[in-house]
C-alpha cells in the first residue's frame, strides 16, 4: 500500500504533472466546445501530429541530455529527405532507402559530436554551423525539387492506423520511448550519459568516458531526426527538401515543455508525449478559435518563453529551500564547548 502510495505521489508531484493538468484541461474544453474534436478523424490527425513533435523532441532531448543543443536537427531531416526520395527514386526498394537515411543520420550525428569534442566548441557554434552545411547538401542535391515515386507500400506507416483511430507513428513513437526509458533507467551507458549532462567534470571524475558520451547523445539525437523524416515522408507521400525549416522550434517547445532540462541530466519520456499533444491542442484550439495561423510561431514561442521561465522559477525556489534548509540545520547545530582554557576571573 505504501508502494503504491508513493508512486502515486510521484506521478502527481513530478515534472509531468503541470503538463498533464493543461493537456487534460484543454481536451476537456476543446470537446466541449466542439462535437468535432473527439471524432475518430480528427484523433488520428492530432495523434498523428503529436507523434511527429514527439520525434522532434526526441532528437533536441539526446543533445540537451548532456548539456548540449542540436540547431541542425531541421536541416539533418532535410538531408534524410533527399536521401530517402533520391534512394527511391533510383529504385532502391524502402527498407534499403530507410537504412541509407539512417546511417546518414549516424554520420550526421557523428559529425556534429566529433567536432564538439574534438575542437571543444560549443554545440551551439557546432550545429549552427553544420546546419548551414546540411541545408547546402540538401539544396545542392536536389537542386530543391522534390522526390514524388515515393511507392505506395511505403506509405502504410504514415497514413495506416489501428481501428482507423490510433496512427502506426503514434505506435512507433510510443515503442520508442519505451525504449529511451529502459536504457536510461537501466543500463550503465544511459546512466553515464545522464550523468555527463548532469555535471561532465564529476562524471570525468568518476571514470566515465565524456567525450564518448556526448558523441553517443549527438548520434542518437540525428538518428532520431531521421526517424522524423522518415515517418513525415511516409506521410506526405513524397519526399520535399523544404522539410525540417521549421522543426527546431517544435523539437525545443516540445522538449522543455516536457520536462527536458536545459541543463542536461534530465529526459522524461513520458513528458514529450503529453507536451506533444498539448501542443497539437494548443494548435487545433487555435484553428477552432479561427485565430490568424501566420501568427502561429508567435504563440509557440510565447509557450516556450513561459515554459522556460516557469522552469527557472522553479529552480530558483529549489534552490531557496536548499539555502534555508541548510541554514536552519547550522544554526540548530550544537557548538561544542571550548576545552583547554583557563577561566581567570
Amino acid at each position: 500500500m505504501n508502494r503504491k502510495s508513493g508512486l502515486f505521489r510521484r506521478f502527481i508531484a513530478g515534472s509531468e504533472a503541470p503538463v498533464i493538468g493543461a493537456t487534460l484541461f484543454l481536451a476537456v474544453v476543446f470537446a466541449v466546445s466542439s462535437p468535432s474534436f473527439l471524432s475518430a478523424f480528427n484523433i488520428f490527425n492530432m495523434s498523428r501530429t503529436a507523434s511527429h513533435y514527439i520525434f522532434l523532441a526526441l532528437a533536441q532531448s539526446m543533445a540537451l541530455i548532456v548539456g548540449g543543443m542540436n540547431l541542425s536537427v531541421g536541416f539533418i531531416g532535410s538531408m534524410g529527405v533527399v536521401t530517402l526520395g533520391l534512394s527511391m527514386s533510383l529504385g532502391l526498394p524502402p527498407a534499403v532507402a530507410v537504412i541509407l537515411t539512417l546511417l546518414m543520420g549516424v554520420i550526421a550525428g557523428f559529425v556534429n559530436g566529433i567536432l564538439i569534442i574534438k575542437l571543444r566548441l560549443n554545440s551551439f557554434v557546432v550545429t549552427l554551423s553544420t546546419s548551414f552545411v546540411f541545408q547546402g547538401l540538401t539544396i545542392g542535391i536536389s537542386r530543391g525539387m522534390p522526390y514524388t515515386k515515393i511507392p505506395v507500400s511505403y506509405q502504410w506507416l504514415g497514413r495506416g492506423s489501428l481501428f482507423q483511430v490510433i496512427p502506426y507513428m503514434l505506435v512507433l513513437a510510443v515503442l520508442i520511448l519505451v525504449m529511451v526509458h529502459i536504457f536510461f533507467r537501466f543500463t550503465v551507458f544511459g546512466r553515464q550519459i545522464l550523468a555527463t549532462g548532469g555535471n561532465e567534470i564529476a562524471a570525468r571524475m568518476s571514470a566515465v568516458n565524456t567525450d564518448q558520451t556526448i558523441l553517443a547523445a549527438n548520434i542518437l539525437s540525428a538518428i532520431a531526426a531521421m526517424i522524423a523524416t522518415i515517418a513525415v515522408v511516409s506521410k506526405d507521400g513524397a519526399a520535399n527538401p523544404g522539410t525540417g525549416a521549421d522543426w527546431m522550434i517544435y523539437s525545443f517547445a516540445v522538449a522543455v515543455i516536457g520536462g527536458t532540462s536545459l541543463k542536461g541530466g534530465i529526459i522524461s519520456p513520458f513528458g514529450l508525449i503529453v507536451s506533444a499533444f498539448l501542443i497539437v491542442f494548443i494548435k487545433n484550439g487555435l484553428v477552432m478559435m479561427n485565430t490568424n495561423s501566420y501568427f502561429e510561431q508567435v504563440y509557440l514561442g510565447i509557450i516556450l518563453l513561459i515554459s522556460v521561465s516557469f522552469s527557472s522559477l522553479g529552480t530558483i525556489i529549489s534552490d531557496f529551500n536548499k539555502k534555508r534548509a541548510y541554514q536552519k540545520e547550522k544554526r540548530n547545530e550544537k557548538i561544542p564547548p571550548a576545552s583547554g582554557l583557563k577561566d581567570n576571573s
